[in-house]
């Protein structure tokens, strides 16, 4: 299955497989992730010129994740 740009999935470890950043609400460079940042802008923080912001998302309990993906299929909207 391929993994689409934007999509938050929930894991049960601690590092950051490839594609995938965790929702930590770290600032990015717009353009080195310029896929993502067409999808999420600014909502989240940053100027929305040069960087913007992940999502900071609570792990739901102790030992659990939320990543979020930066490479694969941008989505249609179609």
């Amino acid at each position: 299955m391929e993994t689409v740009v934007g999509s938050i999935i929930l894991v049960g470890f601690n590092f950051e497989p490839p594609g995938f950043l965790f929702c930590d609400g770290r600032i990015l460079s717009v353009q080195q992730y310029m896929a993502l940042f067409s999808l999420i802008g600014n909502k989240f923080g940053g100027d929305g010129m040069n960087n913007f912001a992940l999502p900071k998302l609570p792990a739901p309990q102790e030992g659990l994740q939320y990543l979020i993906a930066f490479n694969g299929t941008f989505p249609s909207r179609s």
